[in-house]
């Protein structure tokens, strides 16, 4: 018989035992929603937060407990609202205080939970601390990094530290300090130890919980805390060691000690509120320590999205994640894609055997133990956008090379064009107000003016720009070819199309990528609008077009397209959540009556295919590019692909995931 899913009229309303209790995030499967490209409510083409509710029955039908949004805060959208200006306030561009509060409202009457952003690292430039920093106000640069500068006359930066976005990490103010910011100039890094942070901290995320929100995506949860003294580290490209190398100023131990504290914040609420950790570490141990029990709850697992389509490679990953967490008594976290890196169906080769791959690994990733996060549109099967013309693009990085000017005061120090880090402008070339270049309207297309000197003033409002996450993106860019094959780990070469290659083709000082030895500037293709109906852009994302193009052909790939289709991707995935629900044996470690913590076993198979067991349940993965014939380990239940099987041996297809129950 050929076999490709069954109907899951199974007891739906069974809900495993974790997810019932108070330790719903142990097996929770959490959305992300990324705000801006979810959907909008007002026709300005950006979404909105009234656009995230009024679509929250998809995610509701779809089968996810939580809803975790990107920053919606006030910002002057730098870096995508990852450069905060008022943690307690809601950026016009998406709505107000009350949205956010319906919002939550709203996910809580149909069984979903909301995990909200926060992003203690930095704040932006225009953050009223760093204002009064700029501005020489007693004591307010004891809330940030700054320091003197090397050199006889302080022109060097303090160390040879280098943002994630490509360039130095240090920019030097009007009267000569430096300060240090790991991402963009517009995100200037906190000092820690300060204890008016740690104060303003608590106070934000109390405000947040007390408004109804069941926890927080803690951006750059590995950076808070720098290496005593600021040491240097002798090398260059040093956005390609983070996950790989030590580095001074990420995972360093005092970290913990804040999350420990927020950890009994969270615990004092009812409800069983949640912190999670994007962080990265050189080893899965380390990872672990951010989820010991007295620390965060999940900590995103970056070494399953960055595997490559190997089934040996998968295993190791999949058994030492498992083996670290379950030691310290946490839940094990499963990713694919998220905002940013490249869509796992473009990583995986594109096209039909992109596609299939990325069905066959998504149910494998739903089928494991622990938590699973999904990116919005990973359940249409969407690509990456790939052909994206260069003045779309409002990725920070893509212009790194490029940093605004803003005037120096008369009689201040202006250090010279081969004062590295400062960048001297063209001849002629005119101020430019801050943000210029990196966001929408004309700017965007004449490119921003060089860096100079910050000024202690207020900087001028910028206009709705669009961005990156603060965190160091995994980015994996492989589309087709070895690369795809490979798997290629943190801030790989993007390959989505010649722009890669010659720094897409903007003004003459744009840095490519190995000039810049930053994050590629190419993360919007996984962040262009996701389609919802119809047959033309902006596919039902709002009233009016959308702040990305997106593609013609997407049309066959909306919800309203997929919908009803047995063979979509959207249905596998509905089909997949609800069988995972209905299923003991899938979801939480320990579930089903196994003296494996994880409730797992590995099972003998072919070359190329893996094939393990929980209680009740098996999932075989074929990552050869032909069939194999192997025992049917028992009842199909769901294929990413059809099988055909007599009930004694099973064909897998290629490039395919099949759950069995027996």
């Amino acid at each position: 018989m050929t076999h490709e899913s069954t109907a899951v009229g199974l007891a739906s309303a069974y809900s495993n035992a974790t997810t019932a209790s108070g330790d719903w995030w142990r097996d929770a499967v959490i959305y992300q929603v990324y705000v801006r490209s979810f959907a909008d409510s007002d026709g300005d083409g950006i979404g909105d937060l009234r656009g995230v509710r009024s679509r929250l029955p998809h995610l509701a039908r779809l089968g996810v407990d939580a809803v975790w949004l990107t920053p919606f805060y006030v910002s002057p959208q730098a870096d995508g609202g990852y450069d905060v200006a008022d943690y307690r306030a809601v950026d016009p561009l998406f709505g107000d205080l009350a949205d956010a509060d319906e919002l939550v409202r709203a996910a809580h009457e149909l069984g979903l939970r909301v995990i909200v952003d926060v992003v203690p690292n930095h704040t932006s430039e225009q953050h009223p601390w760093f204002r009064a920093a700029l501005a020489g106000e007693p004591g307010a640069r004891e809330r940030y990094l700054f320091r003197r500068g090397r050199g006889a006359d302080g022109s060097l930066p303090p160390n040879d530290w280098e943002s994630i976005f490509g360039g130095p990490a240090w920019t030097r103010v009007a009267d000569g300090e430096w300060y240090l910011h790991l991402f963009a100039p517009e995100q200037p890094d906190l000092d820690w130890t300060h204890p008016e942070v740690t104060a303003e901290f608590d106070s934000v995320l109390r405000f947040w919980l007390d408004l109804g929100v069941d926890g927080f995506r803690i951006d750059v949860a590995h950076g808070m805390v720098k290496a005593d003294g600021l040491p240097d580290i002798g090398r260059g490209a040093q956005a390609t060691l983070i996950g790989a190398e030590p580095l001074p100023f990420f995972d360093q131990d005092g970290v913990h000690e804040i999350h420990r504290s927020w950890r009994r914040l969270l615990d004092s609420y009812e409800g069983a509120r949640i912190g999670v950790a994007e962080a990265w570490a050189p080893s899965s141990e380390r990872l672990a320590l951010y989820v010991r029990p007295d620390e965060l709850h999940q900590a995103f697992n970056f070494r399953f999205l960055n595997c490559p389509w190997d089934p040996a490679a998968m295993r190791t990953v999949i058994d030492e994640s498992l083996s670290a967490t379950t030691a310290v008594g946490a839940p094990t976290t499963w990713v694919l894609s998220n905002h940013d890196v490249v869509r796992h169906v473009t990583r995986y080769g594109g096209g039909p055997r992109g596609l299939a791959r990325a069905r066959a690994a998504a149910m494998l990733m739903l089928s494991l133990p622990g938590s699973a996060y999904l990116y919005q549109g990973e359940e249409l099967g969407l690509p990456e956008v790939s052909d994206l013309p260069p003045a779309s693009r409002q990725d920070p990085a893509f212009r790194r090379g490029r940093r605004q000017q803003i005037p120096v005061p008369a009689g201040a120090p202006a250090p010279g064009p081969a004062t590295p880090g400062i960048i001297a402008p063209r001849p002629g070339e005119p101020p430019t107000r801050p943000g210029a270049g990196i966001g929408n309207g004309p700017e965007a297309d004449a490119g921003p003016a060089p860096e100079q000197p910050l000024a202690p003033q207020a900087h001028a409002p910028t206009q709705p720009q669009a961005g990156a996450s603060t965190g160091p993106a995994p980015e994996t860019q492989g589309q087709t070819g070895p690369e795809a094959e490979a798997g290629i780990g943190p801030q790989a070469r993007a390959c989505c199309g010649p722009e890669a290659e010659t720094g897409a083709g903007a003004g003459p000082d744009l840095l490519t990528a190995p000039e810049a030895e930053g994050q590629d500037g190419l993360r919007d293709g996984c962040r262009v609008p996701i389609p919802w109906a119809g047959a033309e852009p902006p596919y039902g994302f709002g009233p009016a077009g959308s702040w990305l193009p997106q593609p013609p052909e997407w049309a066959g790939l909306s919800v309203a397209a997929q919908t009803g289709d047995p063979h979509s991707t959207l249905e596998l995935y509905r089909a997949a959540l609800e069988l995972r629900r209905a299923m003991p044996g899938l979801g939480a470690p320990g579930a089903g009556p196994s003296p494996d913590p994880s409730g797992m076993r590995w099972l003998p198979s072919p070359d190329g295919v893996l094939l393990f067991t929980r209680p009740g349940f098996a999932c075989t993965l074929n990552t050869r590019p032909e069939p194999v014939e192997l025992p049917a380990p028992g009842r199909p239940v769901l294929s990413s692909a059809p099988v055909e099987t007599d009930g004694r041996t099973v064909r897998l297809p290629p490039d395919s995931c099949t759950w069995w129950a027996f």
